[in-house]
Formats: structure tokens, sequence, C-alpha cells
């Protein structure tokens, strides 16, 4: 058969494609509308960048002015908000149990003079990291609110001792910290998840959507009316199935990548070539990776059920919430089967960083590989369309 026959087939294979999915609204909410309500839910989600005002309680059981400078200047703090104060640790330590502080600082009796005579008192923070993120977050301002409290009692002495600013400054802190954050300065939480989050979700429906598409054929019986439209030929076959979905996955990823570069803003230094490989292989790889799955095992409910189970997993072996680097080596080796993972280190080195693509040339071929499988399972596939009887 000529090249044009050929492409004949394909886009005849397209057109009957495109009427199922218009026919068929599982393809309209998997593809469209499930991804657009993720999108907007996860950036909405976090649109302030970091949580704001989360509460805290205090125990001060010293009732000073130097105690109370140290809880106003807590309540001073973006992310910590004094909502309640306890007699007794007991009290406080059963708010946290039922969830309505997040932390909270003890101050005992006596701790002003302590600190006065340079007696060395001690308080206590407590929090709960129930919340990775709040606990992470509010035991930062606990400790630097007593690393404070020390200090400012400290240069009231040396002040009044006749030292002058200059060395206040060089004693309390011999050594300065330059402290910098390239490309995420404001430590917006969104930026972090929201770019790995979104295209996760967009893979899991990508996912299902492609084995879904596939194990209906058999479970219609539409399975030989497809392959005699490509004249039995299986890559003509998917390719004209394929390539609808390509197109409104790739015009959904595209769309959530212009709303949070071009709109949100969110930092992407590495400029639109990596933005627009990432997205284009992320999808076919997808794709990929459910023909692949289908190929192995030619059951609807099988195939989809290891595709969910993959598309979830992915979330854990990105990277994103805990470094690949710190898991164990088996993980470590078992991330690479995850294009999930390999489209968060094309964002993380080229994208978000701006490091040349060379240096992700490795998930560049990963995602490669994910969208080409299907050739590996496409005689199978073939056998499988021809003489499968769908068990329900």
């Amino acid at each position: 058969m000529s090249v044009a026959g050929y492409i004949k087939n394909v886009l005849m294979v397209s057109r009957r494609e495109v009427g199922i999915m218009v026919s068929n609204p599982m393809y309209w909410f998997c593809m469209v509308v499930f991804p657009l309500l993720t999108m907007f839910f996860f950036t909405s989600l976090m649109d302030s960048g970091q949580p704001q005002d989360m509460p805290v309680g205090v125990v001060d059981l010293d009732n000073t002015s130097t105690s109370r400078k140290l809880i106003r200047n807590l309540d001073a703090f973006q992310t910590s908000r004094v909502v309640a104060r306890y007699e007794s640790v007991a009290e406080a330590r059963a708010a946290i149990q039922r969830n309505e502080i997040y932390a909270f600082i003890y101050i005992p009796k006596g701790t002003a003079g302590k600190l006065l005579s340079s007696r060395q008192p001690k308080i206590s923070f407590y929090y709960s990291l129930t919340s990775l993120t709040s606990g992470a977050l509010l035991f930062r301002d606990l400790k630097t609110i007593s690393t404070l409290g020390s200090a400012s009692v400290a240069q009231a002495a040396m002040s009044a001792r006749g030292y002058t600013p200059e060395q206040i400054k060089t004693f309390l802190q011999p050594i300065l910290i330059d402290l910098h954050q390239p490309s995420n300065p404001w430590t917006n939480y969104n930026v972090y998840l929201s770019t790995v989050l979104v295209p996760g979700m967009i893979m899991l429906f990508a996912f299902l959507i492609t084995a879904y598409s596939l194990g209906t054929e058999l479970k219609f019986c539409r399975s030989k009316h497809w392959l005699a439209l490509s004249g039995n030929n299986m890559p003509v076959a998917m390719a004209g199935k394929i390539i609808p979905q390509t197109i409104v996955f790739l015009a959904v990823t595209y769309g959530y990548m212009y709303y949070v570069y071009g709109i949100l803003d969110f930092p992407h230094p590495g400029g639109m070539v990596p933005i627009v490989l990432s997205g284009l292989l992320m999808v076919l790889a997808s794709q990929g990776f459910g023909v692949f799955i289908f190929g192995l095992m030619p059951s609807l409910r099988l195939s989809m059920s290891t595709c969910s189970l993959w598309a979830v997993l992915s979330f854990s072996m990105a990277g994103s919430a805990f470094p690949v680097m710190g898991m164990d080596g088996a993980l470590q080796s078992l991330s690479w089967l995850f294009p999930l993972r390999h489209y968060f280190m094309i964002y993380q080195q080229a994208i978000f960083n701006g490091f040349p693509l060379v240096d992700a040339m490795p998930h560049i071929v990963a995602l490669a590989v994910f969208a080409l499988l299907p050739l590996a399972v496409l005689p199978k596939l073939k056998k499988a369309m021809l003489n499968y009887v769908y068990i329900p």
C-alpha cells in the first residue's frame, strides 16, 4: 500500500474515533472537564503561596513584659497567629489533639529573671507534624522567636555595659549568613506543588482513557471493524485511534502551561522550548504507557486498575515531596519506571532552574522510550483484538 493509502486509513480511523469521543461523555469528563477542574482547584487552593495565620497557643506562666513581648513578636509573623492562652501544658496539648492549634510555646515562671541574671532559662515549644508543611513552618517561627528573645536581652545588657552597636552585633552573630533561594525566593508552595500535581493528574487521565478506549473496542465488539478500517494494519489502527486523543490532551496540557507560566507567572527561566518539549513528551509517554499496559493484559478492568495504581504511585516516586536520592537503592531504581518522575526532572532542571536541556537528556530519552513502548506489544494487541472474547 502507498503512503497516501496509509494516510487515508489513518484519517478514516481517526474520524471514527472522533465520533466515539463526541458521543461518549466519559471522554469529555476525563480529557477536558476533570483536568481543568484539577488545574483550577490546586492552583487556587495554594494561591497565597504558603499557609498564613496558622493557629498557635501560648502557655505564659511568667507573665512579664519580656514574655509578653515574645508573644507579640510571634503573633507578628506571617505564618503564625496566637489564638489562645492556656493555664498549663496539659491544656495546650489537649488543644493540639483536638486540632484547635498546630503548636504552642511554653514560657515557665521566672524566665525574665533568669534572662536578666544570665542564668540561661529554658522555654519549650511543641508542634504537630501531622501536617508536615504547617509543622515545619511553625517550628521555624517558634525557633526564631526563642533565639530573638535571648538576643534582645543580651543586647540590652551589653548596651548597658557600654558596648558599641557593632561590637554587640559581632557578639550576637559572629557569622553573618548570606541566604539566597534561587528560582523561588518567595517559598511559594504553589510553584512547588501545582507544577507536579496537575501534570500528574493529566497523566493519570491519559493512562486511563488510553486503556479505556482500547478496552471498549473489545467490550462492545468493535475491534474487528476498527482493524478493518485500517486495512488490518495495527500501527495504522493505533495511530488513527491515538491521534485525536493526543490533540485534545496536548490542548489541555498547553492550556495549563499557559495558565501557570503566562497568567500566574510561575518562574520559568528555562524559556519556552523545554516547556513545549516537556508537554509533548508527557502526553506521548502517558499514552504509550497506557497502550503498553493494555497490550500486556488485554482486559479493560485489569489494565485500568494497573494504570490507576501506577499513576497514584507516581506522586510518591516523582521526588517532589520526598527526594528520590533519600530513598532506598531499590526505590531509586524503580523511580525510572514512572513517567511523572522524568517529567518532574525535566521541569526541575530545564524549566525551573534554567539549566541546558542536555542536563535533562536521560529523562528526555526515558519519556521517548515510554512513548515507543507500544511497538513492543502491537502484535499481541492485534491478536487480542481479533481473537479475545470479552468476559464481563
